[in-house]
């Protein structure tokens, strides 16, 4: 005899007819499912059901909740300094896209000015790249470190850069892996609850998201991008946490490179002072979002990234998780380069061709299990706006494996459009920002 308090048929019922479940249906639901007591199937029909007819605020809060109450929560609220200054935390979320190495770059230049920042970051699947991916390009670099590990860190260094451990919402984990093969990744409060309930459990005291928009991004369109900033504003506001999202240009690649490697070293352009203007500008919207959510304001963030302050500060993290600054970064055993086929303006680069690009030449994978080429990628020579001529480099494709080339090459041609002199691409970075008013 069954002591369970629900039925998952019921539950199911209640979203398939648009009702809405109340907290204690979500909390066994979450549970259930995460104990195997509700069936894979079960658990699918009910995804299709919220994708279909979604769920409230307080459904989708009480959902994360249940998430995030399915494994532990980290505690930053005795971080201190080796001088036993109190710490605060704050952290960015992006929601992925193309050429996206802000990370690397950020989470030192805020750490410069006393705010701790646990970044637990993920690896790239698709034509997304991931943050832990590019990383262990770097000789020696580990990002799988304990709790005791990562909070050595921050007191010593400020700022960590790791894996998520698996205690930090479970439930999350086998959610994802059933809403991959189900088809139903796109519903916001599913994605918005994932998303959330991972940061939530993190602990950290403010959230700033990057919510990309455009061709290379999981939202395309910017009023869903919208609609999915507010929500996880709004969870995040829910459960305490400083929130603010903005929402950021994903039609062309971020920066000039779309790699692993590659990727890291226009970080440390970056953190040298240099690097490409939109990487730079991004790098300081966000860092000073950061540091104003952990109460540091008129932080001059673009002084420390000139004055070599955050490249300290990248060392010591690097160093402390293993990672030798001095050692060479991989380079790719072949390369070849695609030029111009016109003269004129290049007005748009499509992200998504330049991300599967770099995922066909071996820097990202298909399935989580996949190896990755730490040296493969793309490399962009001209970005939209600029005047090329025909026979000008537009990208060099990188891989160890150049049979490879054939298939990126078809996509690279295509992502390129090129308009007549005279012609000139509008281009905003920033598209909107939202916070909790």
């Amino acid at each position: 005899m069954s002591t369970e308090t629900f039925d998952a048929v019921d539950i199911i019922r209640v979203k398939r007819d648009r009702g809405t479940l109340s907290p204690e249906q979500i909390d066994w639901t979450i549970d259930a499912y995460t104990r195997g007591v509700i069936a894979e199937e079960q658990m699918a029909a009910l995804n299709m059901a919220i994708l279909l007819n979604g769920m409230d605020r307080a459904e989708i809060s009480r959902w994360t909740t249940a998430m995030i109450n399915s494994g532990e929560r980290m505690d930053f609220s005795t971080l201190r300094t080796p001088a036993g200054l109190a710490l605060p935390t704050t952290d960015k979320h992006s929601t992925g896209g193309v050429g996206d190495k802000i990370t690397l770059p950020l989470a030192p230049l805020v750490a410069v000015f006393g705010v701790a920042v646990p970044q637990l970051s993920g690896r790239g699947l698709g034509h997304t790249g991931g943050t832990l991916d590019k990383l262990e390009s770097i000789s020696g670099w580990r990002a799988e470190l304990s709790n005791a590990e990562m909070m050595a860190q921050l007191s010593e260094v400020g700022a960590v850069i790791c894996a998520a451990g698996a205690s930090l919402a479970p439930a999350d984990k086998k959610l994802y892996a059933l809403r991959d093969v189900t088809g139903t990744v796109e519903s916001i409060p599913l994605i918005a609850s994932s998303i959330m309930s991972k940061k939530i459990a993190e602990g950290t005291g403010a959230l700033v998201l990057d919510v990309k928009v455009g061709s290379g991004a999981f939202m395309k369109k910017l009023e869903d991008a919208r609609e999915l900033a507010r929500t996880m504003v709004n969870l995040g506001t829910d459960a305490g946490v400083r929130t603010v999202a903005l929402l950021t240009n994903m039609d062309t690649p971020l920066g000039l490179t779309a790699g692993n490697a590659i990727e890291v070293q226009e970080s440390l352009e970056v953190l040298a002072g240099g690097g490409p203007a939109d990487v730079v500008e991004l790098t300081i919207k966000l860092a000073t979002e950061m540091l104003e959510g952990a109460g540091v304001r008129d932080a001059d963030v673009e002084a420390a990234l000139k004055d070599g302050r955050a490249m300290d500060k990248w060392r010591a993290m690097i160093s402390a998780q293993g990672g030798d600054n001095a050692a060479p970064l991989p380079v790719a055993k072949e390369s070849e380069t695609i030029y111009a086929q016109a003269d004129g303006v290049l007005t748009a680069l499509d992200a998504m061709d330049v991300g599967v690009a770099a995922w066909r030449l071996g820097a990202g994978r298909a399935r989580r299990a996949d190896p990755v080429q730490a040296g493969a990628g793309v490399r962009l020579h001209a970005k939209p706006g600029d005047v090329v001529r025909r026979g000008t480099p537009l990208a060099t494709m990188l891989t160890d494996t150049p049979e490879r080339f054939e298939r990126a090459r078809e996509l690279l041609i295509g992502a390129a459009t090129i308009a007549p002199e005279g012609s000139r691409p509008e281009m905003s970075l920033v598209l909107d920002r939202i916070d909790a008013s």
